[in-house]
C-alpha cells in the first residue's frame, strides 16, 4: 500500500507566500508521506511469506516516484515563496531610501526580511527530509529497485 494525499497542495494549487503560517501548514500537508515513511514502506514491501502475493520492485517504483515528486514541488513551491519574498525586500529597501523615517516601510522591512529567512530555513529543512527519507528508503527497497536519479 502506498500514501496518496487525500489534498494536493503546491504547483496544482495556489500556494500563500505572503502568510508564513498558512505556507507551513501548506507544507506540512505536502510533507505527509515524508512523515509516514517508515509506514509506507513496511506496507508497499513484502514479507517473506507474501514475497510471490505482491511485486516489490513496482511497489518501490511508485514509491519511488510519488516521494521524487513530492520532492520536486516542495522545492519548486518554496524556492518560488523565496524569489518572490526576496523581491518584496528589494523593494522595500528601495522604498527605505527614498523614506527613511516612514516607519510603516521599516516595519514591513523588518518583517519581509525575517520571513525571507525562515524560508530559507524551510530549504534547509526540506534538504534533511530529503536525505532521511532517501536513506529510509534505499534501505528498504534497495533489493527491489534502483532509481538512476537518487
Amino acid at each position: 500500500m502506498v500514501l496518496q494525499n487525500s489534498k494536493t497542495v503546491g504547483s496544482g494549487s495556489k500556494m500563500i507566500c505572503p502568510d508564513f503560517l498558512e505556507f507551513q501548514d501548506n507544507l506540512k500537508k505536502m510533507r505527509l508521506l515524508d512523515d509516514k515513511i517508515v509506514y509506507a514502506l513496511n506496507t508497499s514491501i513484502p514479507t517473506e511469506s507474501f514475497q510471490k502475493k505482491v511485486d516489490a520492485t513496482a511497489a518501490c517504483n511508485d514509491l519511488y516516484l510519488q516521494i521524487h515528486k513530492g520532492h520536486e514541488e516542495r522545492e519548486k513551491v518554496i524556492k518560488s515563496c523565496i524569489v518572490k519574498t526576496a523581491e518584496i525586500v528589494k523593494d522595500l529597501r528601495v522604498m527605505r531610501e527614498e523614506k527613511p523615517d516612514d516607519w510603516e516601510v521599516n516595519r514591513n522591512l523588518k518583517a519581509e526580511q525575517k520571513k525571507l529567512r525562515m524560508l530559507q530555513t524551510e530549504l534547509s529543512v526540506e534538504e534533511v527530509i530529503r536525505e532521511k527519507t532517501t536513506k529510509l528508503f534505499n534501505e528498504k527497497c534497495r533489493s527491489y529497485f534502483k532509481p538512476t536519479n537518487l
